[in-house]
């Protein structure tokens, strides 16, 4: 186990696997892995489908295919049983986050999520993520927990993505219906061939397959993030990765997750403003690796939001040192400029973050 922090997402066909109620048939498991994995010193946050499935037998329903507005019911009264069944696995906390693309894709919103799963992750707490099904439009399968998974891990920057189902891995053909199937176990490069391997879901409960599962390898192993599809109904598949072994099909980063996010930072993002600094603030970002407190804030230029990249630049040789995230505005930002962390609160009313650009969000430039 090479990770540090892992996203480990976790089908309906694991949480409720006669689709009608939670069952801790193949969860006790999972989280005996989960267990063992904080033991190791790792980090998880967990991503679980199976909210739907938990509340289906609370909620009448006249239809082996529940309309939208039922599955959406199902969801609210479900995500309380699900969340129920998950704590009462482990000895620490757990907490719930409902989130929508929507929710990624706005950046203040963005920032919140990185910040909150930060401070959960740093407090021994496991983040249990699922899709908000209760206010998701375009129906529900537009926020699969596959990819949701992804996002999360993106979110998060993990450096690992474990994808739980009840299938062993990906194959070159349907293992159910054809017995010479044979299983990917490296998979370095995403076809057009292997989508077209890939079938959608016969689960009318769950809202993906084997082809979301693929997009959301797509998406992690792009951004440094190594991905497994692995067999959660099997125990003997989290002993093999304990022992450092692949029990199933791992879809490999093509670079480090760590070089990914730099060059994202830095080729990618453009810049909106940037933040002057003081040298003692410069000394501590460039020579430290520290996180840029508001104290070394001579000045904001530029109309950004918070969410926006930004230049960090040294204020007396006027040199662009670094590039990073902000957490704040350019407007609440010279409110605080030059301002301890502890007085953020008393002068903007709200306080989402006592660092202006967190080390992790800014890749420095010069040395």
């Amino acid at each position: 186990m090479n990770f540090k922090r892992v996203v480990i997402k976790v089908g309906s066909a694991l949480v409720a696997p006669d689709k009608n109620g939670c069952s801790g048939q193949y969860l006790l498991a999972i989280a005996r892995f989960i267990t063992d994995c904080h033991k190791a010193g790792k980090e998880v946050i967990l991503v679980s489908s199976g909210s739907v499935a938990a509340g289906r037998q609370l909620i009448k329903h006249g239809s082996p295919i529940p309309s939208i507005p039922t599955k959406q019911a199902m969801a609210s009264v479900g995500q309380m049983q699900m969340m129920a069944n998950w704590q009462r696995f482990f000895d620490v906390p757990c907490s719930q986050l409902l989130i929508t693309h929507g929710d990624l894709k706005d950046r203040q919103r963005y920032i919140n999520i990185k910040n909150t799963l930060r401070i959960l992750l740093a407090n021994n707490i496991i983040p249990i993520v699922n899709e908000n099904d209760t206010v998701a439009t375009d129906e529900l399968k537009v926020g699969d927990n596959d990819n949701l998974a992804a996002l999360v891990a993106l979110v998060s920057e993990a450096d690992c993505l474990l994808i739980l189902s009840d299938v062993d891995g990906v194959f070159n053909k349907d293992p159910r219906s054809n017995s010479d199937a044979i299983m990917f176990n490296e998979i370095s490069e995403i076809t057009d061939e292997l989508y077209a391997m890939a079938g959608s879901t016969t689960n009318h409960i769950a809202t993906g397959g084997m082809k979301t599962k693929i997009q959301a390898a797509e998406k992690a192993i792009e951004n440094g993030i190594d991905t497994y599809i692995l067999n959660g109904s099997n125990s003997n598949v989290f002993e093999k990765l304990l022992k450092g072994e692949n029990p199933g099909t791992h879809f490999i980063a093509s670079q480090a997750a760590t070089k990914a996010k730099k060059h994202w930072l830095k080729h990618t993002l453009k810049s909106n403003g940037q933040i002057l600094l003081d040298q003692g603030a410069v000394e501590a970002v460039v020579s430290k690796g520290a996180s840029l407190l508001p104290s070394g804030v001579q000045s904001a230029l530029g109309a950004f939001a918070a969410g926006d990249s930004i230049d960090i630049v040294n204020a007396q040789t006027k040199q662009v040192i670094a590039k990073g995230i902000s957490q704040y505005s350019q407007r609440d930002l010279e409110r605080i400029r030059g301002k301890k962390s502890d007085a953020i609160q008393n002068v903007l009313g709200f306080c989402p973050s006592k660092v202006i650009v967190h080390r992790d969000d800014m890749v420095v430039l010069s040395k």
